[in-house]
């Protein structure tokens, strides 16, 4: 039966749905005639039951092609699982533009309580995080690369599904992140793609296994599809970086680029994954090669004169980097947060640091809610920081005194200061690829 309840009805009971059914659903996610209901009722269904539908998904709308394009360099890409902070994919993509990759990197909005890569874009005046497929093909072929969103014509049904998921409760199901993530990145027309699975308490994947089974699964489902893949787990038991928000991680980007601040785990994480993809696309021999070239093309300029480049051909300004700060929305109450205590950074409740951006308004509460840009904290200490009485923690960026301070509770509240000196854990935890299952490092 095709009966959107039907299909329903038989994942509910743990059934195997054929092949119709799965392209009965994601028709009905496209042409509308699946209700968000019935779509919610089936991504639960899923979330309990399992069920793969990224090829379907994949083929309900356009597949890119690259091989008229000429491009004289390997298609390639990057896809984080979410975090609070992460803000990897900003850098990277310009990065490896820089050693010459091509980067098509099709991007998300916020999920759940993690920050979204578009966005971030959408800080910056004028920029398309949706142009037309001409506009995508001509940036990524001239700058050689363009972080985007889902287009209407680039794997639609998940571009629905997204949204579901987001509101529903049913974000963290390795199927449905499975499908989400590969159903855009095999529309993309890819020759390698880099995952980084983030794992800990400010992840979907709170623990190692669920972090280990969903790289296996994307591993193995993009390498089943032909496209070569491999896999990061990266720690996520902290904020990425030293922001989280919008037009501040953007900020903090542009200073990454530009030499003005690079924070060392976020720099250890985008440096390790982009010499993945350089070695996926046969750019260097091998992985002391592949950091040669990187640290050439971050610290000649050449990686953020390639974003600039990226920002100004998707319609923003072109004299981003130069002026980020007067570009970028700046909110109107900055407040810092001072420490109570004496001692060392130990530990972080990340995924409250990331609601609480959510509640400054820089997330979403449902899939229609409007993204306060400005709002976030900045200033944030890597666990292990030694910090006195009276020290900033954090900078607040709110959009009125009562929300600050609301955000500022809910910091205090989400960081422990110990006594001792805490060690964090290493920001790269294991490596997942193909032929094995990776190594701890």
């Amino acid at each position: 039966m095709l009966l959107p309840q039907e299909i329903i009805r038989a994942k509910r009971d743990g059934a195997a749905l054929d092949a119709q059914q799965i392209q009965a659903f994601v028709r009905g996610l496209v042409d509308g005639s699946w209700s968000e209901g019935q779509a919610a009722a089936l991504a639960m269904a899923i979330f309990f039951r399992g069920m793969d539908v990224t090829r379907a998904m994949m083929t309900s709308g356009d597949v890119l092609e690259w091989g008229s394009a000429h491009l004289g360099g390997p298609v390639l890409d990057k896809h984080s699982t979410g975090g609070v902070g992460d803000k990897v994919s900003l850098m990277l993509a310009p990065w490896v533009a820089a050693c010459g990759g091509y980067v098509p990197m099709i991007s998300g909005r916020g999920l759940g309580h993690t920050g979204g890569t578009l966005d971030k874009f959408d800080s910056i005046p004028g920029y398309q995080t949706a142009p037309s497929l001409d506009l995508l093909r001509r940036t990524v072929a001239q700058v050689g690369c363009a972080i985007i969103g889902q287009t209407a014509d680039l794997a639609p049904a998940d571009r629905r599904l997204y949204g579901i998921r987001d509101v529903t409760a049913t974000v963290e199901s390795v199927p449905l992140i499975t499908a989400s993530i590969l159903s855009k990145k095999l529309a993309a027309g890819l020759q390698g793609l880099v995952m980084d699975v983030k794992v800990g308490n400010g992840a979907f994947a709170d623990n190692l296994p669920m972090a280990l089974d969903l790289a296996q699964s994307l591993v193995s489902v993009a390498e089943g599809a032909g496209l070569p893949t491999r896999a990061w787990l990266t720690d996520m038991n902290q904020v990425l970086g030293r922001s989280c928000g919008n037009a501040v991680e953007m900020q903090e980007a542009v200073d990454f680029l530009t030499g003005a601040d690079r924070e060392p785990r976020l720099w250890e994480v985008t440096r390790a994954l982009a010499a993945d993809m350089l070695l996926l696309g046969g750019l260097a021999a091998d992985e002391a090669e592949a950091f040669q070239q990187l640290d050439r093309a971050l610290d000649s300029g050449a990686a953020a004169e390639r974003f600039e480049r990226m920002v100004q051909a998707l319609g923003g300004p072109a004299d981003f980097l130069a002026s980020s700060r007067q570009h970028l929305p700046t909110a109107p109450v900055w407040l810092d947060v001072p420490v109570p205590r004496a001692g060392w950074v130990s530990a972080v409740r990340t995924r409250d640091v990331g609601v609480a951006i959510i509640e400054l308004g820089g997330g979403r509460r449902k899939a229609s809610d409007t993204v306060d840009h400005a709002v976030g904290y900045t200033g944030l200490h890597a666990i292990g920081h030694r910090l006195e009485a009276g020290d900033r923690l954090a900078t607040v960026h709110a959009r009125d005194t009562a929300s600050a301070e609301r955000a500022a509770r809910a910091l205090l509240a989400a960081v422990t200061v110990s006594d001792e000196p805490c060690a964090a854990q290493p920001v790269l935890v294991q490596q997942v690829s193909g032929s094995a299952k990776g190594a701890t490092t």
